[in-house]
């Protein structure tokens, strides 16, 4: 009887939180360590959350948010090229480094600051015939780089320079790959470098420190004090405001990945 009782408890408190969940509506941000892809983390919050990640209409602003201007701190390294660019995949060159000083590396970002043309990754999230190219890749298929594009870098500085090891931080708008900037700044430098670390510390109005949400605050009261503080900053953004009154609520995932 004990257990009978316990198992319609534990589902009228599902029942409960599941309610509370889907009564939510907007945008939140989630801490994503390194290691796993934002599609392992956005499956781990479902499991978590019931299985339910989209909170209403913030997903038709999600666009707006990916697209605005976004900070990252990367860890770049010198003399080693690979195929994903980063430090995942298999190295395909390596060049000497030695000769590069911090008044070179400094020199050259100034190249990399404004409206610039970057050739995205081919181990990326775009698209060939419906298919992500990174999908693609580990199929052994053939890729073709896609041409370059126009994107802006907002301010780019060198942090830390320690070699083989550089520390950058990057202010940029939509579509900007920081992996393909490293690549590039090596092969600048007559060498090749490849991303050891990245990590985002501003998307939009939101910062890591302190709006990213951790994993151990992956709860439904958590997630609506989150919800609260984050949309309370979008609200000063028109384009957004009109946004969240013209769409209709609707629950999905959204992420982008390689």
């Amino acid at each position: 009887m004990a257990e009978k009782v316990h198992g319609k408890l534990g589902h009228v408190l599902a029942n409960t939180a599941a309610a509370k969940l889907f009564s939510l509506s907007g945008l939140f941000a989630v801490y994503k360590p390194k290691g796993p892809t934002s599609a392992n983390v956005l499956n781990q919050l479902k499991e978590k959350l019931l299985a339910v990640v989209g909170i209403g209409k913030g997903t038709k602003m999600l666009s707006n948010i990916l697209a605005g201007s976004k900070k990252y701190m990367a860890i770049g390294e010198l003399g080693k090229a690979t195929d994903t660019l980063d430090a995942t995949g298999k190295v395909t060159e390596e060049k000497p480094y030695d000769q590069i000083t911090k008044e070179d590396l400094e020199r050259v970002l100034k190249k990399f600051t404004g409206d610039i043309m970057q050739v995205p990754p081919l181990y990326s999230a775009l698209k060939r015939d419906g298919q992500r190219l990174s999908s693609l890749m580990k199929k052994g298929e053939a890729v073709e780089a896609k041409p370059a594009r126009p994107v802006t870098v907002y301010s780019l500085s060198l942090q830390n320079f320690q070699p083989p090891l550089f520390t950058l931080d990057v202010e940029c708008g939509g579509g900007f790959y920081v992996r393909s900037l490293v690549s590039d700044i090596g092969k600048e430098l007559s060498s090749c470098a490849n991303v050891q670390e990245l990590t985002r510390t501003k998307q939009g109005p939101f910062t890591l420190e302190e709006h990213a949400l951790h994993e151990d605050k992956w709860t439904i009261d958590e997630i609506a004090q989150s919800l609260e503080h984050c949309m309370s900053l979008l609200a000063v953004e028109p384009s957004l405001k009109k946004l969240k009154t013209e769409h209709s609520e609707e629950s999905t995932v959204n992420c982008e990945d390689k």
